[in-house]
């Protein structure tokens, strides 16, 4: 239900990947916390199902969109078309990725096709939506953006070698825009998951013993939920009692990273 407290009431986020894993578990917490959603993917049907299921979770105001969100005039779309629709954007929510079939693939034998893919869909389709939200973002005196990054390149997950690239990539850039962008009030972290999700599932199946190393690892002993340990946090991040807190990156990992 939505909470009754609602900090983020009267807000108005978009969330790109929104559709399914850590994006819905996203989207899912904000319009609990009473923000009005945006949800983005490339999948018609899933979107509508996530929007579907949010409205009837938390009775608040979410639509959808389908982009490409390595696609500049997509990013520039989504933000038009939030601001059409709602007159504002606070929150800005970079969680699409797209990964190559299977996912773990040895660096020898990363093509160029997988760069592209990888690198466009995470970490140049954030810089595009990034640019489209500085605009309104800055003209209110102020927004919060949190790019979904990972622990894969810090970690040195075999395999995931252009996936950890990009997902490094996003720390930097968070950092270095934060420091641009704090003077017009416009804070952005970045939030490293390690969530019970689809690709996560399919990870198990596809490499189980790697995955039950990987189960292992995480003292708590237990893959994050979508919602209640990630959605929630990056909520916390995006509302008011976060106010303070810019170019961080924050591990939601059980554990399996201390810093």
């Amino acid at each position: 239900m939505l909470n009754q407290k609602a900090p983020l009431a009267g807000k108005v986020a978009i969330v790109t990947g929104g559709g399914r894993g850590v994006g819905r578990g996203i989207a899912i917490a904000l319009s609990e916390q009473g923000a009005s959603v945006v949800l983005t993917g490339r999948t018609e049907s899933q979107l509508t199902a996530c929007a579907n299921e949010i409205s009837e979770l938390t009775g608040g105001q979410v639509s959808h969109m389908v982009a490409t969100v390595g696609e500049r005039h997509d990013a520039d779309r989504t933000v038009a078309t939030t601001l059409a629709r709602f007159g504002r954007l606070d929150i800005l929510v970079n969680n699409a990725q797209s990964t190559p079939r299977p996912v773990s693939v040895s660096l020898e034998l990363v093509t160029d096709e997988i760069i592209a893919m990888v690198v466009n869909s995470g970490l140049i389709g954030a810089i595009h939506h990034m640019q489209a939200a500085f605009a309104p973002m800055k003209q209110q005196g102020g927004g919060s953006i949190i790019n979904i990054a990972s622990n894969a390149g810090i970690l040195g997950h075999a395999g995931m070698s252009i996936y950890g690239a990009a997902k490094e990539g996003l720390k930097g850039l968070s950092r270095v825009a934060a420091r641009d962008w704090g003077g017009h009030g416009i804070r952005v972290n970045a939030v490293c998951p390690a969530s019970l999700t689809e690709s996560a599932e399919q990870f198990q199946k596809d490499f189980p013993e790697r995955a039950t190393a990987v189960l292992a690892s995480i003292p708590l002993g237990r893959l994050g939920d979508p919602v209640a340990d990630i959605g929630r946090a990056v909520a916390f991040l995006a509302g008011p009692d976060a106010s303070y807190i810019t170019g961080q990156t924050w591990s939601l990992n059980g554990g399996q990273m201390m810093t």
